[in-house]
């Protein structure tokens, strides 16, 4: 292959797990050297690598990991390098802190930050977003947005919103070549699918899959189809009649002849771990068919939450009710693959559970097909689970829960070492999943792309209900305190001013999408508990409450549209 970066370009890089992108970006780095040709940097070039595998200089301080030894007053004056420092939350973690006591997740920030603090012409970043919460992930995408318009970035990720958001080129990395489209992740979709029209070659069930994530997009923000694609009528025309990715009503219906009425409700519950109180006297309900996001910064409790529902601790105060039909099923964020025996074939795993599963109403399939739906190719089908690599063992994980057929779903970070079409597929094989789904992720595209409501832990022992998604949750955290540097001063053109209120457009389309969706909801409640006063004031006072918000939504909507 031939290729190269220029100066001010932008490269997000897609590919299977194994592929070799990490390989691509230590070629680039000139870290590993190419059997055949040649690598070659401009005179003086200043690269830097952000590898998968972090390490640090043993026996130092934060301080001296990230700032070498430049004497205080030197960074202590730049904006740059304090921006760093507070985006990526190192103040909190203590500049004194040994490295030697850091977890993996906080040695991963001084690594990033190290990168960062110093200036570089070339950045090469390996799954930068990895152990970073939304603000975090948020903040890094603003901060190599303002790079210097002549530093180039190639960065490999699976965080698809964060690739959208950064990236104006995309490199797919694919049998030994490496394709390059224009724009980020939603033209890197569309050309991929115009590629599988125009070939006629790919499968079915792939060209479907590509239809399904292709409509989402365009049902999303402007932003995401307003870069430069491939033949934009010939990819609207393949997705004309698809359907929305869920049948909401459906689902709900099927779900609530599984579950019944109740599912898991939290009465008065306070959770504790260690000092901290993590819920002080939460009342929370989960219904049939809910598909709820939990987000949160980093040890908020988002992980001891899905530990709480799914039994595995016991609240220090109030009770948890279940109902009698539950079946759940929890993922957590690490152990899984613990469960597994590693003498056992990937196959054999899954059908010493059941040899087939219903994933939707009527659907059944086997596992080898649901093996198969999340990128297990027959030769792996057979391997030992001890020969997995660490992708393979959460994708195998997942479709061992999923297997059992349980109506209730916990998935904690369930996106980890996931690729982008692994992603695309699992999504898919939600969509048909008739049950009560709750996930904390901090892949903003996945929880987007799968929930329909948002639930918030703000660190002050509640369990925040935010209508407006994730948008509405990081506007509360912004205004809570600073979460990282202030944007940058800029000159705000008509081009640039039509295009922030098309984007603010779409998101309360987006807010105003999901209101609709909840009063559905809590008409068809009012008419089911019809006979119960004190449930019926409850329920109208809910009511009234969203159509006060929806009319504000509304009001900001048509203010952003009279700016376009």
């Amino acid at each position: 292959m031939s290729l190269g970066v220029a100066a001010g370009q932008r490269t997000g890089v897609v590919g299977r797990n194994g592929s070799g992108k990490s390989t691509l970006l230590a070629l680039l780095a000139g870290c590993s050297a190419p059997h055949a040709g040649q690598v070659t940097h401009a005179r003086g070039l200043r690269v830097g690598l952000l590898p998968q595998t972090t390490e640090l200089p043993a026996g130092s301080a934060v301080r001296a990991a990230v700032l070498g030894r430049a004497p205080e007053f030197a960074w202590a004056g730049d904006a740059r390098i304090r921006a760093v420092l507070d985006g990526l939350g190192l103040h909190a973690l203590g500049l004194d802190t040994p490295v030697g006591q850091l977890s993996g997740g906080q040695r991963r920030r001084v690594a990033l930050a190290a990168l960062l603090a110093a200036e570089r012409d070339l950045l090469l970043l390996d799954e930068p977003t990895n152990h970073l919460d939304v603000e975090g992930i948020g903040w890094l995408a603003q901060h190599l947005r303002r790079l210097p318009a002549t530093a180039g970035l190639v960065v490999v990720t699976h965080d698809r919103w964060f690739l959208d958001e950064v990236a104006t080129t995309t490199w797919e990395v694919e049998r030994g070549r490496v394709h390059a489209y224009d724009g980020g992740y939603a033209a890197w979709v569309l050309a991929r699918a115009e590629r599988a029209r125009l070939a006629g070659a790919a499968e079915e069930r792939r060209r479907n899959l590509l239809r399904k994530e292709l409509a989402w997009l365009r049902r999303g923000p402007p932003a995401r189809t307003a870069k430069p694609r491939f033949r934009v009528e010939a990819a609207a025309a393949l997705i004309a009649a698809e359907p929305p990715p869920r049948d909401e009503v459906a689902l709900q219906s099927f779900a609530a002849a599984r579950l019944g009425r109740t599912v898991l409700e939290a009465e008065g519950v306070v959770l504790r771990r260690g000092a901290r109180t993590l819920l002080d006297g939460v009342t929370w309900r989960l219904g049939p068919g809910d598909r709820v996001a939990v987000v949160g910064a980093n040890g908020s409790g988002k992980s001891s939450l899905l530990q709480l529902l799914a039994g595995e601790l016991a609240p220090a105060g109030g009770r948890l009710v279940r109902g009698r039909t539950v079946r759940g099923a929890h993922l957590p964020q690490a152990g899984a693959a613990a469960a597994l025996d590693p003498g056992r074939r990937a196959l054999e795993t899954l059908e010493s559970v059941a040899r087939s599963a219903r994933v939707g109403s009527g659907r059944e399939l086997t596992a080898a097909q649901l093996l198969d739906r999340l990128g297990f190719a027959a030769d792996q089908q057979h391997a030992r689970v001890r020969d997995l690599s660490g992708g393979e063992g959460r994708r195998l994980q997942l479709v061992r829960l999923l297997i059992g057929e349980p109506n209730v779903l916990l998935l904690d970070e369930p996106t980890n070492d996931l690729d982008v079409d692994t992603l695309a597929a699992l999504e898919d094989l939600l969509d048909g999943w008739p049950g009560t789904l709750v996930v904390a992720s901090h892949d903003r595209w996945f929880l987007e792309r799968t929930c329909n409501r948002t639930v918030a832990l703000l660190g002050d022992g509640r369990l925040t209900d935010l209508p407006g998604g994730i948008e509405e949750y990081l506007s509360r955290r912004r205004a809570a305190g600073p979460v990282g540097p202030p944007p940058a001063e800029a000159a705000v053109t008509p081009a640039r001013a039509a295009r922030d209120a098309r984007k603010a457009m779409a998101r309360l389309e987006r807010q105003l999408e999901r209101l609709a969706e909840r009063e559905r909801r809590l008409h068809a409640d009012l008419a089911e508990q019809a006979t119960d006063y004190q449930a019926v004031t409850r329920l109208d006072a809910e009511l009234r409450a969203l159509r006060t918000e929806r009319a504000s939504l509304e009001d900001a909507w048509l203010a952003a549209a009279e700016s376009t």
